[in-house]
C-alpha cells in the first residue's frame, strides 16, 4: 500500500500530464514496483466509483429488492474494473509491435493515476443523479460535457506519456479508447447489463 505522500505525488504527476506537461512523468514512480503500485489507483478511485455504481444499480435494479440491486452493483463493478484493466493488457501485447514498448510503463502508470482523477471528477455528476431531481436532458448534457472533458484530458495525458509526437499519441489514444469500448460493451452484454441512454456518459 502506498503512503499518502506517494499517492499525492502520483496524482499530481498524472494531473500535470493531463494538461500536457511532460515533466509530470518525473513525479511518477516508473520502476517495476511503481508499475504494479500504480494499480493502487483503483483503490483510490473506488469511493467515487462506488457512488456511480450505486446510482446505476438503483436505476437499473428493482428498487424494492436489495439483493437484486446488490447483484447489479457487483456486475457494474466488474464491468468498470474490466474496462480499466483489460485494455492495458491488450496494450502490453501491441506496444512492442508498434515500436513503443519502451513507453509502456510510462503510459500504464500515468493512465492508472489519471483514471483515478477522472473517477473523482465524475463524482459530482453521480451525486447529482442520486440526490437532485433534474430532467434527463440536463443530466445528459452534463454527462456529455464531463465525458468530453475526460477525453481531452486523457488525450493530453497519452501524448505526454508516450512522448512520440501527436500522431503516435493520438493513435494510441484512439486504440485504447476503442479497446475500452469493446471491453465495456462486451462485458455489459456478457453480464446482462443494459444502461439507459440518459445515464451514460
Amino acid at each position: 500500500m502506498l503512503s499518502a505522500d506517494e499517492t499525492y505525488a502520483s496524482l499530481a504527476g498524472a494531473w500535470r500530464l493531463m494538461f500536457g506537461k511532460a515533466d509530470g512523468l518525473r513525479m511518477l514512480d516508473l520502476s517495476a514496483d511503481g508499475f504494479w503500485n500504480s494499480f493502487f489507483a483503483i483503490v483510490v478511485a473506488a469511493p467515487a466509483l462506488i457512488v456511480s455504481w450505486v446510482e446505476l444499480a438503483n436505476e437499473i435494479g428493482d428498487p424494492t429488492a436489495f439483493t437484486v440491486r446488490l447483484g447489479v452493483l457487483v456486475r457494474l463493478a466488474t464491468i468498470d474494473i474490466g474496462s480499466w484493466v483489460l485494455p492495458l493488457v491488450a496494450f502490453a501485447l501491441a506496444a512492442p509491435r508498434a515500436g513503443i514498448g519502451g513507453r509502456f510503463v510510462h503510459y500504464v502508470v500515468a493512465s492508472n493515476w489519471a483514471q483515478a482523477i477522472i473517477a473523482w471528477m465524475m463524482l459530482p455528476l453521480a451525486l447529482i443523479r442520486l440526490f437532485v431531481p433534474l430532467s434527463s436532458d440536463v443530466i445528459g448534457l452534463l454527462a456529455y460535457l464531463m465525458f468530453g472533458l475526460s477525453l481531452v484530458l486523457t488525450w493530453r495525458m497519452t501524448n505526454a506519456s508516450i512522448g512520440k509526437g501527436a500522431a503516435v499519441g493520438t493513435a494510441v489514444f484512439v486504440g485504447m479508447f476503442v479497446a475500452s469500448l469493446l471491453v465495456l460493451f462486451g462485458l455489459q452484454a456478457l453480464l446482462g447489463i443494459n444502461i439507459p441512454n440518459e445515464t451514460t456518459g
